[in-house]
């Protein structure tokens, strides 16, 4: 059995791998490197199977998103750490020796991600993990480092080691038997947002979640979807009321869940405002399939509150990030 298995997600990233596999191979030494293909119907399995005869192949039947494919693909594969990593993500020397050596010091750490910047503007952070995840009283996920469409240059501010409370799926290394204990990710999200549940519900079996600022990579971000995408909109949305609607506690959630709703629905007439018809019907979409979905989600959240009623909390902001963003202009994480 491998130490660590590098296992990358893949569904029509031809490109995407003939550009980046070879840095990941040429950066990870000591890990077996597998490729997971979610039915591509570009030429990536021939690409690997020709150009990369050392990376392992797993052929999955359909595109089961980002939750079931790699709930499917590390069913497959076995290795004390896994590295889930996207495929738009170019890695740098020794990159894997700081998240290695975390959780080999502390077998409370059950999760950690890197240093996540622009790979197009390679100063700044990235959107989607930057220096670690964190989580408002509202549930609204933020980073060190990004807030909303807010992203710093990164001076060294976040070189630290630190305790987060997600970390982003484009680059998180996690123990096997954390996350086959926790059954992988809730297929329901389909993708975006199962990263920050499947980490709360590490916080619930009270491990922690670290962030690994001596470890850098650089994400290109949005490869399959572009952030304005119409689909993108209604996954964070219906993702976001999934995520709190199963873990928020039930005196909390009578008054967070509505104005939750409220907000959405301001988001909404803004994107209708501004001429994005597509995206302000996305999240309407959004609320009707919580809707129709809110009797699976109620087993859901019953299941999991009385296996798990208390969690870690940290990473958690005791303020709305919203109100401090969009009212009071605080637009860096240290404001």
């Amino acid at each position: 059995m491998s130490r660590t298995a590098i296992v990358i997600l893949n569904y029509n990233g031809e490109d995407l791998l003939r550009r980046f596999l070879p840095l990941v191979i040429e950066h990870s030494p000591d890990a077996t490197i597998i490729v997971a293909d979610n039915a591509s119907t570009d030429q990536s399995i021939s690409l690997v199977r020709d150009h990369f005869p050392d990376v392992g192949l797993i052929q999955l039947d359909a595109n089961y998103g980002y939750c079931g494919g790699y709930n499917r693909a590390l069913s497959q594969v076995s290795a004390d750490y896994y590295v889930l990593l996207n495929s738009d993500v170019e890695v740098t020397s020794h990159w894997l020796v700081p998240m290695q050596r975390r959780l080999d010091q502390d077998q409370n750490v059950a999760a950690v991600q890197p240093k996540i910047r622009s790979f197009h503007q390679r100063n700044k952070f990235e959107h989607a993990g930057a220096g670690g995840g964190l989580i408002d009283a509202l549930g609204y996920p933020f980073c060190r480092g990004r807030i909303f469409d807010s992203v710093e240059e990164d001076h060294g501010q976040y070189d630290d080691e630190a305790e987060i409370f997600w970390s982003t799926g484009a680059c998180m290394m996690i123990r096997a038997s954390a996350f086959h204990k926790l059954g992988g990710f809730d297929e329901d999200y389909f993708a975006h947002m199962e990263e920050i549940d499947l980490c709360w519900k590490l916080h619930r079996q009270q491990q922690k979640v670290f962030y690994c600022g001596g470890s850098t990579v650089y994400h290109i971000g949005a490869g399959t979807l572009s952030y304005g995408h119409p689909r993108k909109v209604f996954l964070n949305f219906r993702n976001g009321l999934y995520l709190i609607f199963k873990h928020i506690p039930t005196a909390e959630l009578l008054y967070k869940f509505p104005i939750r709703l409220l907000l959405d629905w301001i988001a909404a007439a803004k994107f209708l405002v501004s001429g994005q018809w597509r995206n302000s019907a996305a999240v309407l979409n959004a609320h009707v399939t919580f809707v129709r979905n809110l009797p699976r989600e109620l087993k859901k959240r019953k299941k999991l509150q009385e296996a798990y009623p208390e969690y870690l909390r940290a990473g958690m902001i005791p303020r709305s990030v919203v109100f401090d963003y969009f009212l009071l202009g605080k637009r860096s994480y240290t404001q």
